[in-house]
């Protein structure tokens, strides 16, 4: 009898720690969602994402959706042992459809989220806001809870930090990514002047940290090295003088990010 019960409490203790995944949860037709980490903890601090399995013909959408999506929202306040939870969204596909300009990710899509650990058994819960696009945009809600115990998983690591690839840095160059922003002089708008070389203004987003302040596509002024970017509605530029925006944009080297405010109007 004795030998049982010790052979029963080896048994408990060699069994593995949790996987690395949640199970998926269908989000729409066609559409699966799940939970993923890396594994153990390394220096209180490990990689969690959001994976989709979307067809190529279906979109969700960046943090900030564009002038027709709904913005991705992801609500970490469930979770247990978080100590600060960071998305790390990757570069979105900026796509013009009939006039209206939209960031999109389409097809299979890992949004990751580096997590500070203050517990050992700590806990990720997710609430997740998104639209579901296709010929139509569907508002979905799901959540997720992943138990942060996990057993080294090297298919869901490759997978985060491949997805971690893909999300903008800061931009740390010498030259300053934007000499200066002004508002543009229609009203409507701002400029960006002198833009870092290898920064390519089709693939550039202005954020205004305002859901009514959304700005287009860069349109290249009369003037030399001079980016007209029209407001698409919202108040003019006596609200945009003074305002932060970050400007996020592709280069041949990767995304990045950089912190600009709204200066006066140029003379």
């Amino acid at each position: 009898m004795l030998r049982s019960v010790l052979f029963l409490v080896v048994t408990l203790a060699a069994s593995p720690a949790l996987a690395a995944a949640t199970d998926w949860q269908e989000l729409a037709p066609g559409v699966r969602a799940r939970l993923i980490a890396s594994g153990p903890v390394e220096n209180g601090r490990m990689l969690a994402g959001l994976e989709l399995d979307m067809p190529s013909s279906t979109n969700t959408y960046w943090r900030i959706p564009g002038e027709t999506g709904i913005p991705t929202i992801l609500d970490f306040s469930g979770s247990a042992g978080v100590a600060n939870a960071e998305i790390r969204w990757p570069f979105p596909l900026i796509e013009e459809t009939q006039g209206y300009r939209d960031f999109v990710y389409r097809g299979p899509t890992v949004i990751p989220i580096e997590l500070a650990l203050d517990s050992a058994q700590a806990g990720l819960d997710v609430a997740a806001n998104l639209g579901i696009c296709e010929e139509m945009c569907v508002p979905v809600t799901a959540r997720f809870a992943l138990p942060l115990d996990t057993e080294a998983d090297p298919a869901q690591s490759i997978r985060l930090r491949q997805a971690l690839a893909l999300a903008p840095i800061d931009w740390r160059e010498e030259t300053n990514a934007v000499g200066a922003i002004t508002p543009a002089p229609s009203g409507d708008g701002i400029q960006l002047h002198d833009l870092a070389p290898g920064i390519d203004p089709a693939q550039l987003i202005a954020d205004a940290g305002d859901a009514n302040l959304l700005f287009g596509a860069p349109q290249k002024s009369p003037e030399a090295a001079i980016w007209t970017l029209p407001l698409l509605g919202g108040p003019g530029n006596s609200n945009l003088v003074g305002r932060a925006i970050v400007l996020t944009f592709l280069t041949s080297s990767g995304a990045y990010t950089a912190n600009a405010t709204v200066g006066p109007a140029a003379n």
